[in-house]
């Protein structure tokens, strides 16, 4: 029986990757969509591989986006993410990717979906993520109608040099649970079953996100992501502290429904500014960066940071009280924050204000970080007629 075809389009967003759909393209009833996400990217694979498809066996390279006609006057293209599990027979639309959102408005300017933006010079791109139903803003420049994917900007994860893009988070508090601190409080004492009281923040900024303090778990030395890759006990408690932040934050009724949805919230460690080894073998100075990140995405350490999560740790460093906050290096309010990921640093920002009419007494006005991205491959996914 001869192989489905699917026009798609093959990107580097950030550090990751993700097959693009058109939304034109994919059948009308979303039922069928699964179904074809699964088999494009090879999953559920049970050796983690994904041979037989386009995925790479880590939760950054196993994604999907699909693009299409706004469903807002305020934006100019919808963008809907799934994240694909590697294991598992899963795709989860919960959360958004802060990553691939760099890749959405040059891949919409590519694919002439934007029949007003100028073709030299700098563009704006308004983008619906439905899976938030906020709006990022997306800035980069265009040359001959094409975005621009050469430049001198640094994206540590990434090897070489690209252009920027800049994405704008406008107003990302409550993207999933209606408020930027869901529990209403800045600091919570989780109490979590086989690994006891817990003191964590939870914020809601684009993506749920809970931050523990590294120490809290045993942790005095900065991991390498590697190295967390083999410690399954550890693992295991940090995931046991996500689904029980996924029950406070309202995203899950109980802790076994937080299991089935495994990308919300994300689970993080932090530690004050100190040296670290990089997986390139670097040691990072504590000079070097503002506070430090080892995130956990599907299960799995993440090998740089994830967009949404250094978005959330952005917005959480400007909140005193925070976990974060109270790890933060001498970092001028003023300037960005620089975050040391398990591949070197990322640079974020956050605008936040008291608000006493918002839940939790907070209110941010946007979160900013810097991406680059690149088309791979165009063309026609193919995918089993038998799947």
């Amino acid at each position: 029986m001869p192989q489905r075809r699917f026009r798609a389009v093959f990107m580097r967003g950030g550090t990751s990757r993700a097959i693009v759909f058109r939304r034109q393209d994919l059948p009308a009833d979303r039922a069928e969509w699964d179904p074809i996400f699964l088999a494009a990217i090879g999953s559920p694979d049970p050796e983690a591989r994904q041979l037989d498809g386009m995925g790479g066996g880590v939760s950054s390279l196993s994604k999907v986006c699909i693009v299409g006609p706004p469903t807002r006057p305020d934006a100019d293209v919808d963008y809907t993410f799934g994240q694909v599990a590697v294991k598992e027979a899963l795709v989860d639309y919960g959360g958004s990717c802060g990553n691939m959102s760099s890749a959405i408005g040059p891949f919409a300017l590519d694919e002439g979906m934007l029949p007003q933006a100028p073709k030299d010079g700098p563009v704006e791109v308004r983008i619906h993520d439905t899976n938030a139903g906020r709006i990022i803003r997306a800035r980069f420049e265009a040359r001959d109608g094409e975005a621009v994917v050469d430049g001198d900007f640094v994206l540590d994860g990434v090897a070489g040099t690209g252009a920027p893009v800049r994405l704008d988070f406008l107003d990302p508090g409550g993207a999933r649970t209606g408020a930027l601190l869901p529990t209403g409080r800045v600091l919570d004492r989780l109490e979590v079953p086989g690994v006891g009281v817990v003191e964590a923040t939870m914020v809601d900024a684009a993506s749920p996100c809970v931050f523990v303090a590294a120490m809290a778990m045993g942790r005095g030395a900065v991991d390498t992501a590697q190295a967390l890759d083999g410690e399954g006990a550890l693992l295991e408690r940090l995931d046991a502290i996500r689904r029980q932040a996924a029950v406070a934050m309202g995203v899950a009724k109980d802790a076994e429904a937080a299991r089935a949805r495994p990308s919300l919230p994300r689970v993080a460690m932090l530690w004050a500014p100190c040296e670290a080894r990089l997986a390139n073998g670097r040691v990072l100075a504590a000079s070097e960066v503002d506070l430090h990140i080892r995130i956990i995405s599907m299960g799995q350490p993440h090998r740089a940071v994830t967009a949404t999560g250094a978005l959330c740790l952005a917005v959480a460093s400007r909140i005193p009280g925070s976990v974060a906050a109270g790890m933060l290096g001498s970092s001028d309010p003023a300037q960005p924050i620089r975050i040391g990921h398990a591949s070197g640093i990322a640079v974020v920002d956050a605008a936040v204000r008291p608000d006493a009419e918002a839940k939790g007494g907070f209110h941010c006005e946007h979160a900013t970080l810097f991406r680059t991205q690149r088309r791979l491959f165009e063309g026609a996914v193919l995918v089993r007629a038998a799947r």
